[in-house]
Parts: structure tokens; C-alpha cells; sequence
């Protein structure tokens, strides 16, 4: 009895230390998890621009009528690249696209925001690989077979697993990110909008971000 009533002591006691009714400063917490695409090579840059072209779509209709002119506030790589895919979207759905505008031409404006965090920010992405290890090895181990043919069960196993987690990138978190937004105006009003944000490789800054110049070692030579 005694040992039970210290253990509901120690538990009550636990219970009002993790119970802060009162705080100097807010309690840091976590989001829910997102997933957040992760920019590799030069055919995401055009998936993108297919992807917002769609987003805009609705306003795009409604102006049919009026010229289009692709624009973009950044002379970036990939500012330029996505321009590239936009104007290529845009006429192959059917838009009027100029070379120069008008007073009469809607403006669709590229603007690109690099931002850099923390390097080695933690990333809990493989939360269920001990279980799905389990769960094959139980259905492996479950079935009296031949062992030729548990051997391709093991390989198919493994392939269906590989694909599982070939959604999630490889390599640390990176820190680096881009902030995409791509706006349909004129000179008076914007009429749609979209924004969207990617990781991108950190070793590829470069390419985002003109502004960007890596620190370059020169070595001193004594004459």
C-alpha cells in the first residue's frame, strides 16, 4: 500500500512539474509536419511554372482577352529559367504573350526571395522504417514457401520499400530556401497570386540567388 501511494505521489508530482500554468515567455513548439519539395535540377523550374501558371488560371480566363507580359525582378538562373517555362506555358495554352507591354497588358511578375537558416536543422523523416522492416520480415517469415521464392519475396519487398521512402530527399536538411511569388497584375491592382516555397541544394545557391557570391581563397605569393 505504501509503495503504491508513493508511486501515485511521484506521479501527481510529475503531473503539476509538467503542468507551467505561467511563463516569462512563450513555450517553443513544433508545427505539424509538412512536406516541402526539394529543388534538384533545372525540370523542377518547370514544373513550377506550369504549377502557378495553374493557380492563376482562373484569373487568366477572365482576362483572356488581354496581352500577357512575363516579367521578373530577379536576374537569377533560375528566375530566368522559370520565365522561360512561364512564357512556354502561357502560349501553349493559348495566351497572347508580347515581347514589350502596353497600357492595355497584364503583367505577370516573377519575384524570388532566398532565404538561408541554421545548417543542420534536424529532420525526423523515417519515423516508420523500423516498423516497415517489421512488418515485411513478419510477412516473409509467415508464408512456408521455397527459398527461391522467399528470396524474391525479400527483393520485391525491399523494392516496394525503397519506393516508399524515395519521396523524402537525400542528405541533411538543407538551409538554404526560395520564396516564389508570382503575381498577375496591371499598373493599378493585382488580380491574382500565388506563392509557394522550396528547399534548393545549398551547394547550388548560386543559381537562385544573383546576388549571392561564394567566398573565394586567393593564395599570396612571396616575390
Amino acid at each position: 500500500m505504501r509503495f503504491r501511494a508513493g508511486l501515485a505521489l511521484c506521479g501527481a508530482l510529475l503531473t503539476a512539474g509538467c503542468a507551467v500554468p505561467y511563463s516569462p515567455a512563450p513555450v517553443a513548439t513544433n508545427f505539424p509536419s509538412t512536406q516541402q519539395a526539394k529543388l534538384q535540377a533545372a525540370a523542377h523550374w518547370g514544373v513550377i511554372a506550369r504549377h502557378m501558371a495553374t493557380q492563376l488560371s482562373p484569373s487568366l480566363k477572365v482576362n483572356a482577352r488581354r496581352p500577357l507580359y512575363v516579367s521578373s525582378q530577379q536576374s537569377s538562373a533560375f528566375a530566368q529559367g522559370v520565365s522561360a517555362h512561364l512564357v512556354t506555358a502561357l502560349v501553349n495554352d493559348g495566351y497572347i504573350v508580347v515581347k514589350v507591354p502596353d497600357a492595355n497588358t497584364l503583367r505577370i511578375e516573377l519575384d524570388t526571395q532566398v532565404v538561408a537558416f541554421s545548417a543542420k536543422r534536424p529532420q525526423y523523416k523515417f519515423a516508420g522504417e523500423r516498423t516497415a522492416l517489421v512488418a515485411g520480415a513478419w510477412v516473409l517469415t509467415g508464408i512456408d514457401h521455397t527459398i527461391e521464392w522467399l528470396a524474391t519475396a525479400a527483393i520485391a519487398g525491399q523494392d516496394a520499400y525503397s519506393w516508399f521512402r524515395s519521396q523524402f530527399a537525400t542528405g541533411e536538411t538543407p538551409k538554404t530556401e526560395i520564396i516564389v511569388n508570382l503575381s498577375l497584375a496591371d499598373e493599378s491592382r493585382y488580380y491574382a497570386r500565388a506563392t509557394s516555397v522550396y528547399y534548393t541544394t545549398d551547394s547550388d545557391r548560386t543559381l537562385y540567388d544573383a546576388a549571392f557570391s561564394p567566398s573565394k581563397t586567393f593564395a599570396v605569393r612571396n616575390q
